[in-house]
C-alpha cells in the first residue's frame, strides 16, 4: 500500500473506543468485534490508542496500550487475509519525546502504518520545542498531526507553527480537530500555503463534518487561487453507526465534485452535528463522549458495558434520553439493522 495515496483518496477512519466488561476488565472478544464491524463497515482504516481508546490504557495499573494495539493488528490482519485491501493502520502516539518515541517504535513494530502525534504534553511550551518533538517522532513513523481542541486536552497553535509543521517531510496527514472553525482555516491555509499536496486533510471536527466535507477551501497564493480539500474524516463520532458512515462519507464524496451542492446539504450537516451533540454530550463540554460512544456501541450489543478505565468518566445525566431522541429522528444515520444481522459473527 502507498499511504499517502490512499489517504490522499479519502476514507472513514473511526477512532477504536476500548471495550471493557461488567466488571472493567478488557474484553478481548468484543474489543476484536468492533475492528471486525469497522472493517465490515467499509472503512479505510482505524486509529488505535487514541483519546476514544481512552488515555489511560497507557498507566501502568492498566498497562493495556501494548495489547489494544496488538489485538487490533491481528484482528485486522486476519479480515485482510480474506478480504484483501488497501487498509491504514494509525496508533495513537502520546507523551513527551522519550514516550512518544517508544510508543512509535512498538507501533510500527506491530505493523502500524502511521502515528497520530498528540500534542496535549505539550502546554506551555514554546511552539518550536513541539515542532521539533514531532520532528523526531516522524523520523520512526510516519506522522499524522492532531490539531486537538482544548475542550478535551489540547492547545491552540499558530498559523506560522502549522506552516512549519507541513514543512516536516515524514507527515501524510493532519486532523484538523479544533472544533472552531477559524483555527481549521488556519491549518488549511497553511498546508496550501507549503505547496504540500501529498498531506492529506482530515477532519476530526466531530461537530462540523458535513461540512468540512463539502467545503472547497480556496486562497489567493503567489497571485493565483490554490484550493484545497478535506478528504476524508478520522473521528470519535465514526465509531459508532459506521456503516452509515461510509454510505454518508461516499455521498459526499460524489456531492462535493458537483458543479452545485443541493441545499439539503444543510439539513444533513445540521442533523449529524445534533448526533454529535448527543453522543459526545456537548451540553456538558463533552464530559461525557466517551460513554456516550460506549453507550450506542452497548445497545447494538457490540460491547458489554459504557465502563470506562476511569470510574468518575460516565454518562452525564440525561445524555442516555438525548442518545434515544437523535436516534429516533435520524434514523438514515444509524447502522442497527446492519450490526444486527453480523453483531454474531463478529463476537465468534
Amino acid at each position: 500500500m502507498n499511504l499517502r495515496s490512499h489517504l490522499l483518496a479519502g476514507h472513514v477512519i473511526p477512532a477504536h473506543p476500548l471495550a471493557l466488561d461488567q466488571q472493567r476488565r478488557f474484553s478481548e472478544k468484543h474489543q476484536r468485534a468492533l475492528a471486525r464491524y469497522y472493517f465490515a463497515a467499509g472503512t479505510g482504516g482505524i486509529a488505535v490508542g487514541v483519546h476514544s481508546t481512552q488515555f489511560e490504557i497507557r498507566e501502568p495499573q492498566h498497562n493495556l496500550y501494548k495489547p489494544v494495539l496488538e489485538l487490533a493488528a491481528a484482528t485486522i490482519a486476519a479480515e485482510l487475509s480474506h478480504a484483501p485491501r488497501d487498509y491504514a493502520m494509525i496508533a495513537g502516539i502520546c507523551g513527551l519525546t522519550a514516550q512518544a518515541v517508544a510508543e512509535a517504535e512498538l507501533a510500527r513494530s506491530l505493523g502500524y502504518h502511521a502515528g497520530l502525534v498528540s500534542m496535549a504534553a505539550y502546554q506551555t511550551e514554546p511552539e518550536a520545542v513541539i515542532l521539533a518533538h514531532v520532528a523526531t517522532v516522524a523520523k520512526t513513523m510516519p506522522v499524522v498531526g492532531f490539531y486537538l481542541q482544548p475542550a478535551v486536552g489540547g492547545r491552540v497553535f499558530s498559523y506560522a507553527f502549522w506552516r512549519k509543521f507541513a514543512e516536516i517531510p515524514e507527515v501524510v496527514a493532519i486532523k484538523i480537530a479544533p472544533f472552531n472553525r477559524y483555527q481549521t482555516i488556519d491549518v488549511v491555509r497553511a498546508v496550501a500555503a507549503s505547496g504540500r499536496a501529498d498531506i492529506a486533510l482530515y477532519t476530526g471536527n466531530d461537530d462540523t463534518i458535513v461540512a468540512d466535507l463539502l467545503t472547497p477551501f480556496t486562497f489567493p497564493l503567489n497571485g493565483r487561487p490554490v484550493t484545497r480539500h478535506i478528504v476524508g474524516g478520522l473521528l470519535g463520532h465514526w465509531g459508532v453507526w459506521t456503516q452509515a458512515a461510509v454510505q454518508l462519507f461516499r455521498d459526499t464524496q460524489r456531492a462535493a465534485t458537483t458543479p452545485k451542492i443541493d441545499a439539503s446539504w444543510l439539513a444533513r450537516a445540521n442533523a449529524v452535528t445534533d448526533m454529535n451533540a448527543a453522543l459526545f454530550d456537548a451540553a456538558n463540554r463533552f464530559r461525557g463522549c466517551i460513554p456516550g460512544i460506549l453507550e450506542v456501541l452497548r445497545r447494538q450489543g457490540l460491547v458489554e458495558s459504557v465502563h470506562c478505565l476511569n470510574p468518575a468518566e460516565v454518562l452525564s445525566p440525561g445524555q442516555a434520553e438525548e442518545l434515544t431522541r437523535v436516534c429516533a429522528a435520524y434514523p438514515d444515520l444509524t447502522d442497527d439493522t446492519f450490526v444486527a444481522e453480523h453483531r454474531a459473527h463478529w463476537l465468534r
